[in-house]
């Protein structure tokens, strides 16, 4: 279609976002999209200068969004000219699947043909161009102005100071409209930065400017959304911070317990200690590696300012067919031991007993340096019961985030409380333990003992059953264990 074709097409079809994606771009937009659409575009075509916050759930069509206002600004400024600049925390993906998606939007039979990549980093469709720049820290993005729109993607992920130092004054020229995107985090993003600014203009003049869609908005139009989000809460539980933040839109303290009351009461479990091996029982052990001393074995109860090599042993309690969990064990600690100072041939010693005593079906073991001879040499000796299991602040991140899934969703049970000096050490140290979200992308997240200089080893030993969370169980499988009968059959109880 021709430049005088796109000229002939009905004004209203351009301006109204409902029109607009139902007839141009054939993807029509939910009702929560239109009412973010319809109030950009008035503050643009109007020359009002408004910046609005749209926070989404997560899928919910933000992206979407975003590339249909931007194939519809391009087309209404075709002759006229201007600019449209919008920053992503990275330049791959992010910034690269906006651009894509607007240019699978300006496919359509209006504008197929006449648009143009240039640069690697902009579309330009007659005088209008959209450029897609990067907001990491180093990216040098100087000298763009924005003449239509100024976006924010994922702001929550970018820097307050490089959004206001090199993108904010990309507008002031013209008091460019402005849009953040995002979802929630913490406080201190530059997303929540801006929804508390905005919210105290919108109590004074009445004018919305913040666009909250959480979960529940969506599956009001999508019922097929809500019963994907249902399962995540089922999954993940009510309280998951990913939960918290992605769909139900809540911020989190970025500092904070990591286990509050709440969910220390779901991680203490009623069963009782195995001191022997129960019959029929699926057991799993993991190890968190701690360094030797010259002196020998010493006692856990002495500190000295140095971890303990710590294992705890669960009973892998599985649920059967027909329960929504089936395939997904309830991790129940039964056992710990607890070595300070142990040399490393004692130690490996001593846990081949522990797998010969206790024939668990799965070993984790932490290979973080010191720990990467040990765990090799379980391999050889142990096979491919034995997954290694390497520390990084990535790694550990997603660890602490899979620990409190399971958690919250009391797939995760201490056994009742004995007494024992390993046991209350555990516990002191999962009321000790902080968290700390982290700015930026990835929603990095650090736990453990932060700054109290206390120790976390039995609590680490206990979160690296999540480990686990990739292996396939089911009732009645056979797991062959060197020594047990293949064909015996795991129970689900064996009491």
């Amino acid at each position: 279609m021709s430049g005088r074709a796109i000229s002939s097409i009905p004004a209203a079809l351009l301006l109204d976002p409902a029109l607009f994606s139902r007839h141009v771009t054939g993807v029509p937009l939910r009702t929560y999209q239109l009412e973010v659409a319809r109030a950009v575009l008035d503050s643009i075509l109007h020359g009002r200068g408004r910046t609005f916050a749209v926070m989404m759930s997560r899928q919910a069509g933000k992206n979407e969004l975003a590339a249909q206002l931007e194939a519809q600004l391009l087309l209404l400024y075709r002759r006229r000219g201007g600019q449209i600049v919008k920053a992503s925390p990275t330049f791959k993906p992010q910034t690269i699947n906006s651009l894509l998606r607007l240019q699978a939007r300006l496919q359509n039979p209006l504008t197929r043909g006449l648009w143009a990549s240039e640069r690697g980093y902009m579309v330009r469709l007659g005088a209008a161009r959209a450029l897609f720049l990067s907001a990491q820290p180093g990216a040098n993005v100087v000298g763009a102005t924005a003449s239509i729109l100024l976006e924010a993607d994922e702001a929550q992920d970018i820097a307050e100071d490089k959004w206001n130092r090199d993108f904010r004054p990309m507008g002031a020229s013209v008091n460019v409209t402005t849009v953040l995107w995002g979802t929630a985090w913490s406080a201190h993003t530059l997303l929540a930065q801006a929804i508390r600014a905005l919210e105290r203009l919108e109590a004074e003049d009445g004018i919305r400017r913040v666009f909250r869609v959480p979960w529940e908005h969506v599956a009001a139009e999508v019922p097929a959304y809500g019963a994907y989000v249902r399962g995540e809460i089922a999954r993940l539980g009510a309280e998951h911070p990913l939960i918290r933040t992605q769909y139900a839109l809540q911020e989190l303290d970025s500092e904070c317990g990591l286990f509050p009351p709440e969910r220390r009461e779901r991680l203490q479990g009623s069963h009782a200690p195995h001191h022997e091996p129960m019959p029929a029982a699926l057991y799993a052990l993991t190890i968190d590696v701690a360094g030797e001393d010259p002196r020998g074995e010493l006692e856990p109860s002495a500190p000295d300012g140095r971890d303990c090599t710590a294992c705890t042993l669960f009973w892998l309690d599985l649920p059967p067919a027909d329960d929504p969990l089936a395939g997904r064990p309830i991790y129940r600690i039964v056992r710990r031991w607890w070595w300070r100072g142990l040399a490393q041939t004692d130690l490996y010693a001593r846990l081949l007993d522990i797998a010969a005593k206790w024939e668990p079906a799965r070993i984790v073991v932490d290979a973080t340096g010191l720990g990467a001879g040990l765990a090799a040499f379980l391999q050889v000796r142990l096979g491919d019961r034995v997954r290694p299991f390497v520390f990084t602040a990535a790694t550990k991140s997603q660890l602490g985030w899979d620990l409190l899934a399971l958690c919250d969703t009391g797939r995760l049970q201490d056994h009742a409380r004995d007494g024992s000096p390993a046991q209350d050490e555990f516990w002191r140290q999962v009321e000790a333990a902080e968290r700390e979200v982290l700015p930026g992308v990835g929603l990095r997240l650090r736990w453990g003992a932060l700054r109290t200089g206390a120790h976390d080893d039995l609590l680490v030993s206990a979160a690296l059953c999540a480990v686990l969370e990739g292996e396939s169980w089911s009732m009645g499988e056979a797991y062959i264990i060197p020594g047990r009968d293949p064909l015996a059959r795991v129970s689900r109880s064996p009491f």
